[in-house]
């Protein structure tokens, strides 16, 4: 039988690629570190959502790293398409800064925020999601929808994709799975440099799950 495992958690030490999260806590701290991470991601992505120059509703961040020390919390937003978002707006980190910080309340540490852009956005999982996610969410095909998400990628120079979309796609009464894979995705091959992201969208048949792979280059 198949095991199912995040292949980022499955690579760690063997590819380059590193965790999202860097920081270290006593065992009985641990959850409660995991909890303020998930706010700070939350709070971050709800700023982007109300605040971005667009109405198509795409936020473009490719991911959010994080690093505590003792007296300073360091986060570093890899955003696709820096236009959505603050860059233009020069008060708007330090907007963004203040809103994080009101939302967890710590009065010891100090926030600090930086932006990075990334330069193939679509050669990111979580963007590639996003963008199919608002596809369904607009009733396009599903099947249109994946095909346009691969043909995106292929602009990247990625060695190989594959997307998975669960639940009742098209609002059949039954769910089921469909995927769809273009080149090579070797998951089984640990230096295999492989991007994922697996996220849930709320349509108006119920929620709906989409998996992206990428294979990005072998070591």
């Amino acid at each position: 039988m198949g095991q199912k495992i995040n292949p980022l958690g499955f690579r760690l030490g063997t590819t380059h690629q590193s965790h999202h999260s860097f920081w270290f806590a006593q065992p009985k701290n641990f959850s409660r570190g995991l909890r303020e991470d998930e706010k700070i991601r939350n709070c971050i992505k709800k700023y982007v959502q109300k605040n971005k120059r667009t109405s198509s509703g795409f936020e473009g961040i490719a991911r959010i790293e994080i690093k505590k020390r003792i007296d300073l919390i360091q986060v570093i937003i890899y955003i696709g398409f820096p236009n959505l978002l603050i860059e233009g707006r020069t008060r708007g980190i330090e907007e963004l800064q203040m809103n994080v910080q009101k939302e967890f309340h710590s009065l010891n540490r100090r926030l600090n925020i930086a932006i990075t852009r990334v330069e193939k956005p679509y050669g990111q999982p979580n963007i590639l999601a996003e963008y199919i996610a608002l596809q369904l969410k607009s009733r396009v095909s599903f099947r249109k929808a994946m095909k346009k998400a691969i043909e995106l990628t292929e602009q990247t120079d990625t060695k190989g994709i594959q997307v998975q979309i669960a639940g009742r796609i098209d609002g059949k009464e039954i769910a089921r799975v469909e995927w769809i894979r273009e080149g090579r995705v070797p998951l089984q091959t640990i230096r295999a440099k492989i991007d994922h992201c697996s996220c849930t969208i709320r349509t108006i048949y119920g929620l709906l799950g989409i998996k992206i792979w990428i294979f990005v280059d072998e070591d």
